[in-house]
């Protein structure tokens, strides 16, 4: 009888937190579909710029299922620009090709597919010699997923640290005591985003160092634009989590926010590969911080971008840090009127 009491107060519990029984039913199916619709996918096709192929070795190729464009004129900086795959330049005496190479996964499988199809026979002695725009043959793909690693780790951590911190700043009443004060709500939130985002900085900056510095992560672009981009990832970090915290009675609700908020970012940071996904799925991540972040991240870091070339990124992380800042100090409305 005991054990049926502790059992029925269990269950009257849970029945009463609907966010508890929420987060046990609906959060499993929306992850789980998300991951259906991405590794369920359509593998995208490879581009391949070819100059001076003959018509047999156009075919060669679009028999083995490449996206060919012809182009005798093309030049290694649009291959960059527009982010093919590939270029196959062909001579008398050799072919050149050149990879992109923003995915060593795909390069590698671009380069053994051409190797095959370019074997040197008595009639075609070509040999095949191999450039890079980004990287070199010894890339591995952890180069990629690196620098969105870096911006995951500070964003979650962040998120996490400072969401609990002001969920027990409301909970023991300092938070109410503060609003029984003059002071504005403006102002309290821009103390908290500053006290906890000194804390979020030397975090940031903490785990950059570490990551270029003793994993010897690659970095080709200026450490202060990484360092730029992850303090605005912090700030971002910073005011959802404090933002969602309102919205949480405890540490427990707070975790609750996790598969909801931090998973689905995960899918759309360049862990996975976009281009592949439904067009509704790459719409999807463009209302995700972490993809521009992740973007951001990997053109420094591993493309050498410049501060004009991730420009955009930055300013839509500015734009999520303001507008998580706006709706805070409008969430402390319903705990005091101004």
């Amino acid at each position: 009888m005991r054990i049926a009491a502790i059992i029925t107060r269990i269950i009257q519990q849970m029945k009463r937190d609907k966010r508890t029984l929420a987060l046990l039913f609906l959060a499993p199916l929306l992850v789980l579909s998300l991951m259906y619709f991405i590794f369920n996918s359509d593998e995208a096709s490879m581009t391949l710029v070819v100059s001076n192929g003959s018509a047999p070795l156009i075919e060669k190729l679009e028999n083995a299922d490449f996206n060919i464009i012809e182009d005798n004129n093309f030049t290694k900086k649009q291959l960059e620009e527009k982010a093919y795959n590939g270029w196959l330049a062909v001579a008398p005496n050799t072919i050149k090709l050149t990879l992109l190479n923003d995915n060593p996964s795909q390069a590698k499988i671009l380069t053994m597919q051409l190797a095959q199809i370019l074997q040197p026979t008595p009639a075609s002695p070509n040999s095949l010699e191999t450039d890079y725009v980004y990287g070199g043959k010894d890339t591995v793909i952890f180069d990629i997923f690196s620098p969105m690693l870096i911006g995951f780790f500070v964003f979650f951590f962040v998120f996490l640290i400072t969401g609990i911190a002001l969920l027990k700043e409301r909970t023991s009443g300092t938070l109410e005591r503060l609003l029984a004060t003059p002071i504005k709500r403006s102002e309290i939130v821009a103390g908290y985003m500053l006290g906890y985002g000194l804390f979020a900085l030397l975090q940031t900056i903490i785990i950059v160092l570490f990551g270029i510095y003793v994993l010897d992560i690659v970095h080709m672009g200026s450490i202060w634009l990484v360092l730029l981009i992850n303090m605005l990832v912090a700030l971002v970090s910073l005011s959802l989590g404090a933002l969602l915290s309102s919205f949480a009675a405890s540490e427990f609700q707070m975790m609750q926010f996790i598969p909801l908020v931090i998973v689905p970012q995960i899918f759309f940071s360049g862990l996975f590969p976009l281009d592949s996904m439904a067009e509704w799925l790459q719409n999807l991540g463009h209302i995700m911080p972490l993809y521009y972040a992740a973007d951001a991240l990997n053109g420094v870091m591993y493309k050498g971008y410049s501060f004009n070339e991730i420009l955009l990124n930055l300013l839509v992380l500015a734009c999520f840090a303001i507008v998580f800042v706006v709706l805070n100090i409008i969430s402390l409305k319903k705990y005091r009127s101004l």
